[in-house]
């Protein structure tokens, strides 16, 4: 039976804005276009940490078993948007909220079927798309804008290149990214494996799908997902996985099963697939986990500065990728990953509370 949300006690409209980027889905939602209160905190940190705590006890949803508290509104608005029928599993978005200063351009709280994440690449291309399609921030006909984002994991920026007043593709410049611990041994249902732990706005495990006897194709999809589950459950609480300048930002938020490619001129050449959150897939090569494997590759010599990666995704399409060099005294590697998104509509939503269905529901 799928699991249904329970039916907020209110009328509620959302205008969204969706793009896609390199096949993979966001939603972008003003905040404060939507008539509901601010996210309490001074920080995007902070608002994401106010949201992951129970907002009040009392029925949990439908089919639950009553344990978990009844959402407050904004999660509401999250469970909305990305459950069937208005979404599906594999809905990505985010709150366009304050920036923690005048700074930054803008404050995102990203979201997911299974709650609010720390870190999202292909967003932050989208959402650098969407603010200057917008109108949010100005740029130029020909050259580059740069939209400075606030997210949970800290100040990112999106450099939207624009060619005769159109925008030709967006790089992704992260938080540093930092290889937590190479060889941590995993039991799957598939044998034992060993994967290399990185922190890169959020902490990915990797390995090559080989190791588990699988290939990076949609017709494994169902064997990669249920790989990614397991070894990101079986590293849960590692010490590797914690974060030591935020534990907010600790623990494994997704696994990325690789296969290397023929090298390109440029440098080389991947196809991967992220299994994140409670077994979604990424349909993009993932933005902050291609930032993971850029700090991999590089600890392996694969990758240096005047190289780029090549990463592809489990659909066949591509993101560009580059290491920079550390800052002074720093074992970190700031990384740039260059994609493109394009709008796939404007909507309005609408839940009646009269609808049974409340917010919707997942298969």
């Amino acid at each position: 039976m799928p699991a249904v949300s329970a039916a907020p006690a209110r009328r509620i409209r959302v205008r969204t804005t969706d793009y896609h980027t390199a096949g993979e889905p966001f939603r972008i939602v003003d905040l404060g276009a939507t008539g509901l209160p601010p996210v309490p905190g001074d920080t995007v940190a902070e608002r994401r940490a106010t949201l992951l705590a129970p907002s009040r006890p009392g029925d949990g949803e439908a089919g639950g078993g009553g344990t978990n508290p009844r959402p407050g509104p904004h999660d509401e608005l999250r469970r909305l948007l990305v459950n069937e029928p208005r979404g599906h599993a594999g809905m990505y978005g985010g709150l366009v909220v304050p920036p923690d200063d005048d700074g930054a351009h803008l404050g995102v709280l990203f979201w997911h079927k299974d709650g609010w994440s720390t870190a999202c690449g292909h967003g932050t291309i989208a959402l650098g798309a969407w603010a200057v399609d917008s109108g949010r921030v100005p740029a130029p006909d020909d050259g580059t804008a740069q939209v400075r984002i606030d997210v949970p994991s800290g100040r990112v920026t999106a450099l939207v290149h624009r060619t005769a007043g159109r925008t030709t593709g967006i790089t992704f410049r992260n938080v540093p990214a930092r290889v937590a611990a190479r060889r941590v041994p995993v039991t799957t249902s598939l044998g034992t494996v060993e994967v290399d732990l990185a922190h890169a706005g959020a902490c990915y495990a990797s390995l090559p799908a080989a190791a588990l006897g699988l290939g990076v194709a949609p017709d494994r999809l169902d064997a990669l997902t249920r790989a990614g589950r397991e070894i990101r459950a079986a590293l849960a609480g590692h010490p590797a996985t914690r974060d030591p300048a935020d534990p907010r930002l600790s623990g494994v938020y997704g696994v990325i099963l690789h296969e290397d490619l023929p090298d390109t001129p440029r440098g080389p050449h991947q196809r991967s697939v992220t299994v994140f959150a409670d077994g979604q897939v990424d349909r993009s090569p993932c933005g902050s986990g291609t930032s993971a494997r850029l700090v991999l590759l590089a600890d392996e010599g694969r990758l240096t500065e005047d190289r780029e990666l090549t990463h592809t995704s489990i659909v066949g399409t591509v993101f560009t990728a580059r290491v920079l060099p550390p800052r002074p005294g720093d074992t970190a590697r700031p990384t740039e990953v260059t994609g493109t998104a394009h709008l796939t509509g404007e909507h309005l939503f609408v839940h009646d509370p009269d609808d049974t269905l409340g917010t919707g529901f997942t298969l």
